[in-house]
């Protein structure tokens, strides 16, 4: 009987499931649309990278989940939960409110770039902000003493420039290469300038000494 009963939930879930991921897919296609549509959307395109979809999000079938692909793509690509410490998302989403309100620190021109933005509800952004800080970026210890190295140093300069700097734990020694790569791949697109491919620039940012670095402190 459980044997049963599993195997008929297991078609609803599915179903399920498939059916949030068309839903998030025509989320993200309407955006893009709406940006399209937009005077500021060249703007809005370029504030982060296209670095994660829906559907790779932690937990992503959860309501926080589901409220950042909801509401978080009406202005930029979607946002990784590891962007921000978890104590950094609770201002950050604060701030991401007050201007899908139109009450941004642009005036007129911010309510004109909100208009047909639809702000969470106060429940809606406490379940939004909850998701984030759960799953935040873990940061190193800022008295690690690899941090007084000269690769420390330029694993501090490059990557504060996005984001809190990531403990090197929180990989392993062979899961780094790829992810360091993937970084550099969004620094790449942040120095592109759109529509000018003659003036598109590549920082000069030598990454081997960074991936020693963390494969030395990486989780075992």
């Amino acid at each position: 009987m459980p044997s049963l009963f599993i195997r008929a939930l297991v078609p609803a879930a599915l179903s399920g499931f498939l059916s949030c991921a068309a839903a998030q897919d025509a989320a993200v296609e309407r955006a893009q649309y709406l940006w399209s549509q937009s005077p500021h959307g060249r703007m809005l395109e370029r504030l982060l990278p296209p670095s994660i979809e829906p559907g790779q999000l932690p937990e992503p079938q959860s309501a926080g989940a589901r409220l950042t692909a909801r509401y978080c793509i009406q202005c930029h690509y979607l946002p990784n939960p590891q962007m921000h410490t978890p104590a950094r998302w609770q201002p950050v989403v604060e701030r991401m409110l007050w201007r899908m309100r139109g009450e941004g620190n642009m005036g007129a021109l911010m309510k004109d770039m909100m208009a047909g933005v639809t702000a969470p509800g106060e429940t809606e952004a406490a379940t939004l902000v909850a998701y984030l800080r759960k799953h935040g970026q873990r940061e190193i210890d800022p008295q690690h003493p690899a941090l007084g190295t000269r690769s420390g140093q330029m694993f501090s300069i490059a990557c504060s420039q996005c984001h809190a700097l990531p403990d090197p734990q929180r990989h392993t020694a062979g899961e780094w290469p790829s992810v360091v790569q993937r970084m550099q791949q969004h620094m790449a697109w942040t120095n592109t300038v759109v529509g000018i491919p003659a003036l598109r620039t590549n920082p000069e940012l030598d990454t081997r000494e960074i991936v020693r670095l963390l494969q030395r402190h990486a989780r075992r």
